[in-house]
């Protein structure tokens, strides 16, 4: 019994030791699609650069350790990942009581995001609250949310198809094979101008604007209350000292200069 109790200590300690080693180096990944909070790198497609992979260096500096944000995949394969514990961090998600399951949401969070609904400049309808959705063709990229309340009630109301990627849905759009796209602001009039799209626009009106927050894997072996207490600590520096404006500031230009870049 007691060589049995040694040889668990002598396991709990090697544990302890290994995870203490590998918590000196992360892994994290996000949406590829979501300029200018996050887009692949033209200098190396494996990299993800942009307003979320800064605050993401940030955090590193901040905590003394050093986290790398690549590619491994589409957002839902993204997420997949995370689930399985092979990455630790997704920069930038929003809230869902299903995702809770498999990763643990960081506060505060660190962006506040609008999600518009996007109809042809030549097919535009009137709308002011989801119900006027009811009837209508919608199309969004697959494994997106955008907030709990809307996720569930387009699940019982509307018809919304799923593009694997953005650019699938806005030309899905712009072909007129539905009558709406939704997507987030930011990142729809991103792609919408460097794919030289122009018929197609967000209405005033807002589907949603949720939080966006930091979330860490369940099964990273680094998710602990208190590591998870010290970079609240830190996400709760950079609101105080408005971090991410400055972020996103660079991170519009740096797309508008890759997007040309593109195009030349």
């Amino acid at each position: 019994m007691v060589k049995a109790l040694v040889l668990l200590a002598m396991l709990l300690a090697s544990v302890m030791v290994q995870a203490s080693g590998r918590c000196q180096h992360f892994t994290a990944s996000g949406n590829a699609e979501y300029p200018p909070y996050l887009w692949r790198s033209a200098q190396d497609p494996m990299v993800l650069v942009g307003a979320n992979a800064m605050l993401m260096d940030y955090i590193a500096e901040q905590l003394g350790v050093s986290i790398d944000i690549g590619y491994v995949g589409p957002w839902g394969r993204t997420q997949e990942e995370l689930a399985k514990g092979h990455i630790d961090f997704i920069a930038g998600a929003f809230f869902t009581e299903p995702r809770t399951k498999r990763m643990d949401y960081l506060y505060p969070a660190f962006q506040l995001t609008r999600t518009a609904v996007w109809v042809s400049e030549f097919r535009p309808f009137n709308y002011s609250q989801w119900q006027d959705l009811v009837g209508r063709q919608g199309v969004t990229v697959i494994n997106n949310s955008f907030g709990q309340a809307f996720d569930e009630y387009a699940a019982e109301n509307l018809t919304i198809h799923e593009a694997v990627k953005l650019e699938q849905g806005l030309r899905m759009l712009q072909g007129d094979r539905v009558d709406y796209f939704i997507y987030e602001l930011n990142p729809g009039r991103a792609y919408a101008s460097q794919l030289g799209i122009s018929d197609v626009r967000p209405l005033a009106v807002p589907v949603s604007q949720e939080p966006l927050y930091l979330t860490m894997s369940k099964q990273s072996v680094c998710n602990t209350p208190e590591f998870r207490q010290r970079i609240e600590q830190v996400l709760q520096k950079a609101e105080q000292e408005k971090v991410m404006e400055g972020f996103l500031q660079q991170a519009i230009s740096d797309w508008r200069e890759s997007a040309s870049t593109d195009l030349d």
